[in-house]
C-alpha cells in the first residue's frame, strides 16, 4: 500500500473501489491523502468553495467498517467525489456560486445525484466553484473568485462546472458531477482536459439541483478515464419517482463492457458552422479524432447559427423568469454580468419565445432525420483553448468575441435539443488542452462511452496525470 499523496491522487473511482474492496487500501486513507491535497493547492486552484472534512472522514470510517464486516459498502466504496455548489448537500446551503443565496437555509436532504454516489460508497468532499447561478463559461465568479486551470494557473478552467473539472483535472477528488444547460460540462471538460458526459435530457434525475433552465437542465459527470466515467454515470441512474422529468427516461441496465466491440458505425464530422470559427488547433484535434475513428464524411446540420440563437433566448427567456422577484427586490446582490443577460431575458416578448420553441421542434426534428444514416457525429466542444482569466474577449472569425459568451458556440446548438455526449481530451505538449465533443441520438450514451474507450486505449485521449499538474 502507497501513502504518497501524489500516487493517491493519479488513482481513479474504479481503482480506488478495487484496492478498497481487496483490503488493499483504506477508504479512511483515500479521503485524507484527497483533503490533505486541497489543503496544499485549493488556495492555488479555488475549486472548491467548501470542504466537508469531517463529515467526509466520518464517511470513509463507516466504508472501512462495512468492510470489516464482511459488507458490502458499494461498487463505488472508497472513491472521492465533489459536486458542483447547485446540488443540495444535507445540512449545507447550497449557493450556486451566489452571494444572493449565501443564507438560504441549509438543505434538508441531498440531491438525488449524491445520493445515489453515496449510495454506491463514494465519499463525498466538499462543493466547488461555478459560474453564479450556472450562467457562464469560465467560471470566473465574482463573489468566490475564478477557478484555475491545473495544466496552466494562468488560464480559466471553463464553465460553469469549472471548479469540478478541475478538481479531477488535479486530483483533488476522483471523479465530480455538474450540471449542463448550455455546455457547462463540455466546456470544462475540454478547457482542463477530463473526460465529461452530458448524457440525454431527463435521463438523469435533477431533483435537488437549483435550475438554470428547466428545458435545458442536464445532470453530468467528469473523470480522468472512460471506465470511471461509465462507473460514475453508471452509479448515477437511478429512477427516481419524484422528478416528473423521469418519467420520460429510457430504461438503461448497468453499462456492458466498454470494451465491447461495435459494429461498423457511420460516423461524420460536423463542417460548416462547427469549423468556422475554430482556431487551428481546435480544428487539428478534431481531424485527429476523425481519423482515429475512421470518419471520413462531413455534414452540416441545417439552421445551426438559427439554433444557438433560439438557444440564448430560451435561456434567457427561463432563466429571466425563474429570477425575476430577486431581480426586482435584490439586483445589486447579482455579478453585474448575470444580472444584466437575466433582466433582458425576462423583457423578452411571449412572440419570440414562442418562435424559438417552434424552431427548437424543427430543428430537432432535423437532427433525428441525419441520425437515421450517420451514428456518431464529431465536433469541437469550444472553439478555442482555455484562455487567460480575466481576458474578456478573443479574436475569432467575426471578430472580437466575448470569451464568457462564446465558449459555448459548438454545445448550445446540442445541449438545445438534448442529445447525449461525451467529450474526450486531447493533449498536446507546451498547449492548453483542447476536447472533441462526440455526439449522438437520445439514449445512445453507451455506444459514445465504447467510441471515447477506443481513442483512450489509442493513446489519442489520455489526460495528464494529476501528479504531473500539481502547481
Amino acid at each position: 500500500m502507497t501513502s504518497r499523496v501524489a500516487d493517491l491522487a493519479d488513482l481513479g473511482v474504479r481503482e480506488i473501489a478495487a484496492e478498497v474492496h481487496r483490503n488493499r487500501l483504506t477508504a479512511e486513507a483515500v479521503t485524507v491523502a484527497a483533503l490533505d491535497r486541497i489543503a496544499r493547492l485549493n488556495g492555488k486552484l479555488n475549486c472548491y468553495t467548501r470542504i466537508d472534512s469531517e463529515e467526509a472522514i466520518a464517511a470513509a470510517r463507516a466504508t472501512d467498517k462495512a468492510i470489516a464486516r464482511g459488507d458490502d459498502p458499494g461498487p463505488l466504496a472508497g472513491a472521492t467525489f465533489g459536486a458542483k455548489d447547485l446540488f443540495d448537500i444535507a445540512g449545507h446551503t447550497t449557493t450556486a456560486g451566489a452571494a444572493l443565496r449565501a443564507n438560504a437555509p441549509p438543505a434538508e436532504e441531498d440531491a438525488a445525484a449524491v445520493s445515489a454516489l453515496r449510495t454506491s460508497g463514494a465519499t463525498l468532499l466538499g462543493s466547488q466553484n461555478m459560474d453564479e447561478f450556472a450562467y457562464g463559461f469560465t467560471t470566473d465568479n465574482a463573489h468566490t473568485g475564478p477557478t484555475r486551470n491545473p495544466h496552466d494557473i494562468t488560464l480559466i478552467a471553463g464553465g460553469s462546472s469549472g471548479g469540478s473539472a478541475a478538481a479531477v483535472a488535479a486530483g483533488l477528488c476522483a471523479g465530480a458531477i455538474g450540471t449542463d444547460t448550455n455546455g457547462s460540462v463540455r466546456v470544462p471538460a475540454a478547457f482542463c482536459g477530463v473526460f465529461g458526459l452530458k448524457p440525454t435530457y431527463t435521463r438523469l434525475s435533477r431533483r435537488g439541483t437549483f435550475p438554470f433552465v428547466h428545458s435545458f437542465d442536464h445532470i453530468g459527470c467528469f473523470a480522468r478515464n472512460t471506465p470511471d466515467l461509465a462507473a460514475l454515470y453508471d452509479a448515477l441512474q437511478v429512477a427516481d419517482s419524484r422528478d416528473p422529468a423521469q418519467a420520460r427516461r429510457s430504461a438503461d441496465p448497468s453499462l456492458p463492457s466498454l470494451d465491447e466491440p461495435e459494429p461498423d458505425l457511420r460516423i461524420a464530422t460536423l463542417g460548416g458552422y462547427f469549423r468556422e470559427s475554430a482556431t487551428p488547433d481546435v480544428l487539428a484535434a478534431l481531424d485527429a479524432v476523425a481519423e482515429a475513428l475512421g470518419a471520413i464524411r462531413s455534414i452540416e446540420l441545417p439552421e445551426t447559427e438559427r439554433a444557438r440563437s433560439a438557444a440564448f433566448c430560451l435561456s434567457a427567456a427561463e432563466g429571466g423568469s425563474l429570477h425575476l422577484h430577486d431581480l426586482r427586490t435584490q439586483p445589486q446582490l447579482y455579478d453585474f454580468a448575470v444580472r444584466d443577460r437575466l433582466i433582458a431575458g425576462a423583457m423578452l416578448p411571449a412572440g419570440l419565445i414562442m418562435r424559438a420553441q417552434r424552431f427548437r421542434r424543427w430543428f430537432r426534428d432535423r437532427v433525428a432525420d441525419i441520425f437515421e444514416t450517420t451514428d456518431i457525429l464529431l465536433a469541437p466542444a469550444a472553439p478555442f483553448p482555455a484562455q487567460p482569466i480575466g481576458q474578456p474577449t478573443i479574436r475569432m472569425g467575426r471578430g472580437d468575441l466575448s470569451v464568457r459568451a462564446n465558449a459555448g458556440l459548438y454545445t448550445q446548438p446540442i445541449s438545445f435539443i438534448g442529445l447525449p455526449v461525451v467529450v474526450a481530451p486531447l493533449l498536446a505538449r507546451g498547449q492548453p488542452p483542447r476536447g472533441v465533443q462526440l455526439i449522438g441520438p437520445p439514449w445512445s450514451e453507451a455506444r459514445l462511452l465504447r467510441m471515447a474507450r477506443r481513442l483512450e486505449l489509442a493513446g489519442l485521449c489520455v489526460p495528464a496525470r494529476p501528479s504531473e499538474l500539481a502547481p
